[in-house]
């Protein structure tokens, strides 16, 4: 039996994946462009995910800084991905443009962020003390909180639109 993961994509529909992930989907999830969850759509909050050289191998996953929700700096060594990730995490870039970068350009980037990232921040990606999203948060986070809040199940979140997710957990 192969263990597995479970991910929310960009469009934000929940995919069982069976590890070792492939190398252009643990990229995607290493920058960001895709999150792990459970297997309800709920924020996964166990051990990161393992990464494309451990094979799998739940022993070989990422430390316990990414446990504690902090994404540590990478190596220099680190793939480009990683660094991606990590500009994601830490300074709420956006993946796409944080993608756009020279590799170059993201270990240039301060080791924490000179302003701290606030939700309505443009390209913030965290939330705000009850874990609301900012209103310009990928539709994915909000799925996420209305499932979190007990609003909705994942399915039924995923089939509104984003407008309708923030007036539902407006109304509440």
């Amino acid at each position: 039996m192969s263990e597995h993961i479970h991910v929310r994509g960009e469009g934000g529909q929940i995919i069982k994946m069976d590890l070792p992930l492939p190398e252009p989907i643990a990229d995607r999830l290493t920058k960001g462009l895709l999150r792990r969850v459970n297997a309800d759509g709920s924020p996964y909050t166990g051990t990161g995910p393992a990464t494309p050289d451990s094979g799998g191998d739940p022993s070989t996953r990422a430390g316990s800084a990414l446990t504690e929700g902090r994404t540590p700096r990478p190596a220099q060594n680190a793939r480009k991905a990683e660094w991606v990730g990590w500009a994601v995490g830490v300074h709420g870039m956006d993946p796409e443009q944080a993608d756009a970068l020279s590799k170059a350009d993201l270990m240039d980037l301060p080791e924490q962020p000179e302003q701290p990232v606030v939700a309505g921040h443009p390209g913030a990606r965290t939330t705000a003390a009850d874990g609301r999203p900012s209103e310009d948060a990928d539709k994915s986070e909000w799925i996420s909180y209305v499932v979190a809040q007990g609003h909705l199940s994942a399915e039924d979140a995923a089939n509104l639109t984003k407008d309708d997710l923030i007036d539902l957990a407006d109304a509440r």
